[in-house]
């Protein structure tokens, strides 16, 4: 039999499993109904640690272990509250939600007048006269013309990031940042936000507004600039807490020195149960190994699961592994993440050597009967960006990426806005990808170079 016509046979064999007899899916029903939203540092996130690793048991692999790493811990506190005030005694209650890392409000909140601004590079332009006591509204969208929304979403997303660091520089007393969200709704959407070096006594406190009120409140603001903003939050940052990344692992049959890897990260926001962000890409990362052992094909390399802890506002999990990886002298010559939702896959972004991508594009034609046909280099993502060294291939699972911001970081990221044969198609895919990588190996790019020193 030619090699190509087993590598079809084997795939067959793998989308099939995953979408007849698949365990995916029953995976994220626990994870998203039975825990929730697991914060980093939350007895939820332990919960999952701690069932994870027993259904990673239950498969019988070579090795199942937890990796220590210290996290931070911040909570929200009772919910958040908000509302605009026109004129004296007429308000209109808005929807707000912290994000993650924001001080709190002053025990009786916070109420000033608004300066709306679409960016972080606007700031200077109004200068410290006119933000000065005030609230600062980012009001920059996403832009609804891009077809690729991550690209979208990284267009804005420097404003929810730092833009309380830099309005705190200009005397602003709070922000609020409209969600990154392309469509139009009522959920706010959280996230990571950082203070930089900005000292904590002059920290102020952050949150994302909704897409429906962000338009209100901008609409309002043109009618009645003396309008004012009331809203508390009721968070806090705490000592940082042990937590773990939780790893699986295949010994590998010929080569168990070179080291493959796949995974998604374990926490998520509080707002939902994080069914998307990233619950879809734990189960799909842990259903690689169980496919493999269903359809009874043992790697000729090391395959691991990983699933990190701490993506969300930290990236602590990635960095542990790497770090411990790297002084163990580890080979890693793979990494696949699965961190862009459960929906239909469409392909991968590739971080790798031209010589190594035109290898896996050879490929591209096992994929085509599934509907996968995107094949780009790019960034792979965020918790196996930390392996990056010498060889290593990273590539990341691309689903369709069209519904992913209606979701993410919101409180309607749960398990009913899962698709189970999307999902598990997404699974199928990787585990393809995956053994391709195994039965063939990946072209070493840096050995001229290591002969040469």
């Amino acid at each position: 039999m030619k090699a190509e016509e087993a590598d079809s046979l084997m795939l067959r064999k793998i989308y099939d499993m995953s979408l007849l007899n698949g365990k995916s899916y029953d995976w994220l029903d626990y994870l998203s109904n039975k825990i929730g939203g697991r914060l980093s540092g939350s007895y939820q996130a332990q919960q999952a640690v701690e069932y994870t690793k027993a259904q990673l048991e239950e498969l019988g692999l070579d090795k199942v272990w937890l990796q220590p790493v210290m996290v931070p811990k911040w909570t929200r506190g009772a919910k958040e509250f908000a509302y605009v005030q026109t004129s004296p005694g007429v308000t209109k209650n808005v929807n707000i939600a912290a994000l993650g890392g924001s001080v709190a409000t002053p025990a009786g909140g916070t109420k000033a007048r608004v300066i709306e601004v679409q960016g972080i590079e606007d700031l200077e332009r109004y200068g410290k006269e006119q933000i000065q006591g005030k609230i600062v509204f980012f009001n920059r969208p996403m832009r609804a013309d891009l077809i690729n929304t991550f690209e979208a979403y990284g267009g804005c997303v420097d404003q929810r990031y730092s833009g309380a660091a830099e309005a705190a520089k200009y005397g602003a007393v709070g922000v609020i940042v409209r969600s990154m969200n392309l469509r139009m709704d009522d959920f706010p959407h959280t996230g990571s936000m950082g203070y930089g070096d900005t000292p904590v006594s002059k920290r102020i406190p952050a949150a994302a507004i909704s897409t429906n009120d962000a338009s209100y409140l901008s609409g309002i603001l043109k009618m009645n600039k003396d309008l004012e903003f009331y809203y508390k939050l009721n968070c806090e940052q705490h000592e940082d807490v042990q937590s773990y990344n939780v790893i699986g692992e295949i010994t590998g049959s010929e080569n168990p020195e070179e080291i493959m890897v796949v995974g998604g990260h374990l926490d998520s926001w509080d707002l939902g149960d994080g069914s998307h962000d990233d619950g879809a890409g734990v189960v799909q990362s842990m259903e690689v190994l169980r496919l493999f052992k269903e359809v009874g094909y043992k790697p000729r390399k090391t395959l691991r699961v990983v699933l990190f802890m701490n993506e969300e506002n930290g990236l602590r999990g990635g960095k542990k592994y790497a770090e411990v990886a790297k002084t163990k002298g580890e080979h890693h010559v793979f990494a696949l993440e699965s961190d862009s939702g459960g929906f239909t896959p469409r392909g991968f972004s590739f971080d790798a050597d031209k010589a190594q991508f035109a290898q896996i594009l050879s490929w591209q034609e096992l994929f085509k009967p599934y509907l996968i046909h995107y094949f780009e280099l790019g960034e792979s993502g965020a918790d196996v960006g930390p392996l990056k060294e010498g060889d290593v291939v990273l590539a990341g699972l691309r689903p369709d990426s069209q519904r992913y911001f209606d979701y993410h970081h919101a409180a309607n990221d749960t398990f009913e806005e899962v698709n189970k044969r999307e999902l598990e198609l997404g699974a199928a895919t990787m585990a393809s990808l995956v053994y391709l990588v195994d039965n063939h190996g990946l072209k070493q790019i840096n050995t001229a170079k290591k002969e040469k020193m």
